[in-house]
């Protein structure tokens, strides 16, 4: 396979609260720097991108550290990782909006970015018109845009807007525009960060058929950004998962995907030992809640669709039967389900001492970014434990919930699979 991106020891180095250099001095010194292939001026100093990381007292981070990656003509890579690992600063380095501070890139053919709403457009021209202003900064003579113009449009699905201002362009127009410009006019490189997110579910499945189309059939490379795991999974072959601006795990999507879910450590629950706002008599109490797989892995993310496994872990003062149950609440503090044991006739009877209870929901259904989880525990039908607080939080992102790639509208909660049929009437 031809390499046509080559990406040595590329990191970039910000100064939080900062816009250019301290003085003219370090201007110069910054220039010189550039020209050697040397890092800027007090770059050898700096935190490394943990956005959670409150005790540094140093205003430099770095948003890539020593990234090292290959990727083939006709490849198409998902780039995935938490907001703040360092995505969109690797793709705009690609893209060439911003430099690296140390490292270099090697880039074989004509690249075509997508990276926000209205990226690369003129917001006073007309839709028509920023696809000429496109095809031409891409290098393509006017001939050669016309050619394409009509499938463009088509594409969209904007042609009674076609020749409005693009200002006056809803966020979802503006994105339809600007994949069909950017996939149509002939790159042989594709970049597209999140903003498909923006399009109605018909768009996405559009633009990733489009994509596979522009791999498989005419051999370019694509490089896809989301936090969207059903889109990544259908799309993609291999993936890069970055991690406070580091590549931890590179390979095939599937296993790229199960890293980005895994945590090898519980941030996610509370210390309930210490936590004294509780009811109950207290003859059964929680002491730690997680999430794990069902090959026992942590998990930081959960994706909808997927076999998810939560795990209690109890003391138990003396031997008594123990019913457990557990909520599901958003942010807003709405519940939005719970289940206790005893609903499928499940009641535990416990000796004294720890014990860990678990439950395994198949094709989880929630959708909420976040959920809080809160439980309660009866002992012997009498109230044992209701501790105040949540026990845990748990991230959550789309899934193949259908089986199909295809996401649901947007700020949905739950998800729900129908049984569909046609059958005729007859008058």
């Amino acid at each position: 396979m031809t390499p046509v991106i080559q990406i040595e020891n590329v990191s970039k180095l910000y100064k939080l609260g900062f816009y250019g250099a301290d003085t003219f001095r370090d201007e110069v010194l910054n220039f010189f720097a550039r020209l050697r292939g040397k890092p800027a001026v007090n770059s050898i100093v700096g935190a490394t991108n943990n956005l959670a990381d409150k005790d540094t007292d140093s205003d430099l981070v770095w948003a890539l550290k020593d990234i090292n990656l290959t990727i083939n003509q006709g490849d198409i890579v998902g780039i995935i990782g938490k907001n703040g690992a360092g995505k969109s600063t690797l793709l705009k380095i690609l893209s060439k909006i911003t430099t690296p501070t140390t490292g270099s890139i090697k880039i074989r053919g004509r690249i075509a970015s997508l990276l926000e709403v209205g990226t690369g457009m003129h917001q006073e021209l007309t839709g028509r018109e920023n696809i000429f202003l496109n095809g031409a900064i891409l290098g393509m003579t006017k001939q050669e845009i016309k050619s394409q113009l009509d499938e463009i449009i088509d594409f969209a699905g904007i042609a009674r807007y076609i020749d409005t201002p693009i200002k006056r362009y809803s966020s979802g127009m503006r994105v339809r525009l600007g994949f069909a410009i950017a996939a149509h006019l002939d790159p042989e490189i594709l970049i597209v960060d999140e903003v498909l997110a923006v399009g109605d579910a018909e768009f996405q499945k559009r633009a990733i058929g489009k994509m596979q189309d522009i791999s498989k059939g005419e051999g370019r490379t694509v490089l896809f950004v989301s936090h969207n795991m059903a889109s990544v999974r259908n799309l993609c072959k291999t993936g890069v998962l970055l991690e406070n601006g580091t590549t931890k795990y590179i390979g095939d999507i599937n296993s790229v995907i199960s890293q980005y879910s895994i945590t090898h450590h519980n941030n996610l629950s509370n210390d309930l030992t210490l936590w004294t706002q509780r009811k109950g008599n207290g003859l059964a109490r929680f002491q730690n809640v997680y999430v794990s797989n069902e090959n026992g892995d942590i998990l930081s993310t959960v994706l909808t669709g997927s076999n998810v496994i939560f795990h209690f872990d109890i003391y138990v003062k003396e031997k008594c039967n123990v019913d457990l149950g557990f909520s599901f609440i958003t942010t807003q503090d709405i519940m939005i389900s719970n289940l206790y044991s005893s609903f499928q006739h499940h009641t535990f009877n416990l000796e004294a001492g720890k014990h860990t209870i678990s439950c395994l929901v198949k094709d989880f259904a929630f959708s909420s970014p976040e959920l809080y989880i809160r439980g309660v525990i009866n002992a012997n039908k009498q109230l044992s434990d209701w501790p105040s607080c949540n026990l845990a939080i748990i991230h959550i992102e789309q899934g193949n919930f259908y089986g199909t790639g295809v996401l649901s509208t947007p700020n949905n909660l739950f998800l729900f699979k129908g049984e569909w049929n046609n059958t005729i009437k007859n008058e």
